[in-house]
């Protein structure tokens, strides 16, 4: 089951799923229409002559304009959809194209072109002309490739009015919070989260775990962590009793060779063992955010930055990016973290390498900080986003981490901003978030220390 979700996903994103299933339905289509024309046509063309009633030359010559026509249409597609990834790669970040090239619309919309022109070739030739009793025009197929072009007029509308709006920073930008959301709603369903403290009994276990003699188990192939089979860990490490331990997390990079995990063994590994742990990884060429919230969050990271950027100096969009983040991390907020220790029975069976809260925020907002000197709307923005999150969450670790989030966000103001009013309005905001947050608060120096 879990192959078959790698398949699908993998599939989802390509450009060529959804068309050829489109190309093989219209085929199919044509052929029930034809075969239906063997049978019905002389009482068609008696009772709607004007509909049903053309000639082979006029379905000949209908069926080769409307086939051309498709393929000029699918190639201007093709063209608008190239257009809109250079765009949107040059624009924002690279990251985000696979984003588009998962967009339902564009799959569907060159299926749509590329099966109306297989739909015709596939009537076109069973066309036989000549007046004599072997004269064959598939009259109900012939009228329905007019009803599919113009159903196919309709969705090239449809796709330029998509094109125009999935290019504009807003929608990219809420798409990717959208997916990250959803992501997170499957790998964190529990609420409230209280993180678990370390109790003696685990304390134990982990120095009981530091006595053990580790295995490497090496990478396969060279690549990103895309997806882990916990199951998968959990059946291999009870069949050799033994603990597997995760030494890259997912959205991690692994070179071939190098360890991609460690089993506790007294020997090493035979290669049955290392294929079956190799096999319960998904490796790939990018990161994916079906199992990596992570990447969800590093695409607008990577947008702001580009945003902020001298070269750009784009601050509302860059204030979209902060927006949106806030609204993941307020979802991961109040939320139940899994537990790196996976257990089977009483017995611990593997050692997985989990997100954390505090891990999360620092991805989210450690480099925009950086990239934000004198930037008073960002500054602000992102003390609104600590203030938030404060207010969803009780645990003290994350209110601890959103504390320490706004020292250096104090730091960063007193040091970069020189405007007394400016200086005023984000002291005031530091105080209201410290006392969301029921920390001490926070001061600016009195003189701003410009770096230059």
């Amino acid at each position: 089951m879990y192959k078959i979700k790698q398949h699908w996903s993998y599939l989802r994103a390509s450009f060529w799923f959804v068309p050829l299933l489109i190309v093989v339905a219209n085929i199919s289509l044509a052929a029930v229409l034809i075969e239906s024309d063997t049978i019905d046509t002389d009482r068609r063309l008696a009772q709607w002559p004007r509909l049903f009633g053309a000639g082979a030359d006029g379905a000949r010559q209908m069926l080769s304009t409307l086939a051309g026509s498709m393929m000029s249409v699918m190639g201007i597609t093709f063209s608008m959809t190239l257009v809109s990834l250079s765009l949107a790669s040059s624009q924002y970040t690279s990251r985000i194209l696979r984003n588009f090239m998962r967009s339902r619309v564009t799959q569907i919309t060159l299926g749509v072109f590329a099966g109306i022109f297989a739909y015709c070739l596939v009537v076109l030739r069973t066309i036989r002309g000549g007046g004599g009793v072997d004269e064959f025009v598939p009259s109900l197929a012939v009228f329905f490739a007019f009803i599919l072009a113009l159903g196919g007029v309709g969705v090239l509308v449809y796709f330029i009015h998509h094109i125009a709006l999935s290019i504009q920073a807003s929608s990219i930008i809420a798409s990717i919070a959208q997916e990250t959301i959803t992501s997170i709603e499957r790998l964190f369903p529990e609420r409230p989260g209280q993180e678990p403290d370390e109790d003696e009994d685990q304390d134990q276990v982990l120095r009981s775990l530091d006595e053990k003699s580790w295995q490497a188990v090496p990478a396969a192939v060279n690549g990103y962590i895309q997806s882990v089979d916990n199951n998968a860990l959990l059946c291999l490490a009870r069949e050799r009793k033994s603990i597997v331990r995760m030494e890259r997390g997912i959205g991690g990079f692994v070179v071939k060779g190098t360890t991609l995990a460690s089993l506790a063994l007294d020997e090493p590994p035979g290669q049955a063992t290392i294929a079956a742990l190799n096999k319960a990884y998904s490796v790939g060429r990018h990161r994916t955010v079906e199992q990596d919230p992570a990447f969800g969050i590093r695409q607008l990271v990577d947008i702001a930055l580009k945003a902020l950027s001298p070269g750009v100096n784009d601050t509302s969009t860059a204030v979209m990016c902060v927006d949106y983040l806030t609204a993941i991390l307020a979802q991961l907020a109040p939320r139940k973290f899994p537990s790196s220790h996976h257990y089977q029975g009483d017995k611990l069976r593997v050692i997985t390498i989990v997100p954390t809260f505090d891990g999360l925020l620092a991805e989210a907002f450690d480099q925009i900080r950086e990239s934000a000197e004198g930037n008073v709307a960002i500054m602000a923005r992102m003390l609104s986003a600590f203030e938030i999150l404060a207010d969803l969450t009780t645990t003290p670790r994350r209110r601890q981490a959103l504390h320490e989030q706004v020292q250096w966000l104090a730091e960063l103001a007193g040091r970069t901003t020189e405007a007394t009013y400016d200086r005023k309005r984000i002291a005031k905001r530091l105080m209201e978030v410290c006392v969301s947050l029921e920390a001490a608060v926070v001061q600016m120096p009195t003189e701003p220390k410009i770096a230059r």
